[in-house]
């Protein structure tokens, strides 16, 4: 037992040797944890954010300018004056997302408790903004028109219950504060993926797969090698990503237990690499595996919860995804991270992890026997 431990250790540290002269996939590997997480984060948001919006003041009262005083940073840059009759010429050239007319005698009308109506011009092109922003004026437009409506202070038509909605975890609704965290997840799937697949390909396309089995050593000492290695060093990168680029770049505020995140980790690294390693078993060059890989990414992360939400999906499709460990890595992930979980509440996601990862690793370790057969 203490020789096959021995062999597994030092294959490992071969592993890591070999990795480190690997321009490539170290390339690969701090792209992944700094620019691929702070990039998406920052650039990628799909809310409302500096906006550029025009007011056509038809009116030219003091209602209709308080209107565009209200118009601020961070959703909309300063608001433009615009004329009415270059309405159409403004939003055929992009200079502007929103136009918001404010027709002629609407002040007079507020305060006679008519109910006039002013008309958004949106960009539909712009579809994240076009979607938010008119809810987001709306309210502007209606916190701007109370001091001027004689009935603002009775209630018309009030529900009996009154519905008020806090954000707890993320009060702002930062959306770049999940887009960061999910980022992290995706890529440390995608890497362990293709650092154990390439490690594989890497030994058989250089011919030192034959080396090895010339020497005393078992199978699953070669396969536990790869995934002891190839896991540590995502667990390494992506700890140092969660510290330096999420909490330091970016000031997303983690409330979990990083420790506890790092046993979920290890957990689902351990059915991860597994996947990668069978994947390589099925190909017989890098490319192939890449084409093989990408598509199984694709589906892991679209499909797991970290995009879309699981519950929107089919019914039998929440089913199936139920096998795959991603589907629980997410929901261990977001729960710690976010919401701080502690280990009784994520513990049934933790035992799912491992019992999937032990199914993975015993067929990857019948293909993986397979393989080296072959070879022989």
């Amino acid at each position: 037992m203490m020789n096959n431990i021995r062999h597994i250790y030092y294959l490992g540290v071969k592993e890591l040797i070999s990795l480190l002269r690997d321009p490539v996939l170290l390339f690969l590997i701090a792209y992944s944890f700094t620019f691929s997480v702070y990039t998406p984060s920052k650039s990628s948001v799909m809310d409302v954010k500096n906006a550029s919006i025009a007011i056509v003041n038809e009116d030219d009262s003091q209602l209709g300018r308080s209107i565009k005083d209200a118009m601020l940073p961070p959703l909309f840059l300063p608001a433009a004056d615009l004329d009415f009759r270059e309405i159409n010429r403004a939003m055929d050239s992009g200079k502007f997302t929103f136009v918001v007319v404010v027709p002629p005698r609407f002040q007079s009308d507020i305060e006679s408790n008519q109910q006039p109506t002013i008309e958004i011009v949106t960009d539909a092109t712009a579809m994240s903004q076009a979607g938010r922003g008119p809810g987001y004026i709306n309210r502007i437009i209606n916190s701007a028109v109370q001091p001027y409506w004689p009935e603002a202070g009775q209630p018309r038509n009030a529900p009996l219950v009154a519905l008020e909605t806090r954000a707890r975890f993320n009060p702002n609704y930062e959306q770049g504060w999940f887009v960061a965290v999910n980022q992290l997840i995706n890529n440390i799937s995608v890497l362990a993926i293709f650092l154990c697949g390439a490690a594989v390909l890497r030994e058989r396309e250089h011919g030192n797969i034959e080396h090895l089995l010339v020497m005393p050593l078992e199978s699953y000492e070669l396969m536990f090698a790869k995934i002891w290695a190839n896991g540590l060093v995502v667990i390494v990168v992506a700890m140092a990503s969660l510290f330096v680029i999420v909490q330091g770049a970016l000031g997303v505020p983690i409330f979990g237990s990083k420790l506890l995140f790092l046993l979920g980790m290890s957990i689902y690294l351990f059915s991860v690499t597994a996947l990668g390693i069978m994947l390589a078993t099925v190909v017989n060059s890098m490319p192939q595996f890449g084409l093989l890989a990408f598509p199984v990414y694709i589906i892991m992360s679209l499909l797991s919860g970290g995009q879309t939400p699981l519950e929107s999906m089919p019914d039998w499709l929440q089913k199936a995804m139920q096998f795959v460990p991603s589907t629980h890595f997410v929901s261990f992930a977001q729960a710690v991270l976010f919401r701080d979980a502690s280990f009784a509440m994520v513990w049934p996601e933790m035992a799912k992890m491992l019992a999937i990862g032990g199914v993975y690793t015993v067929y990857t370790l019948s293909r993986f026997r397979k393989m080296l057969a072959a070879v022989q």
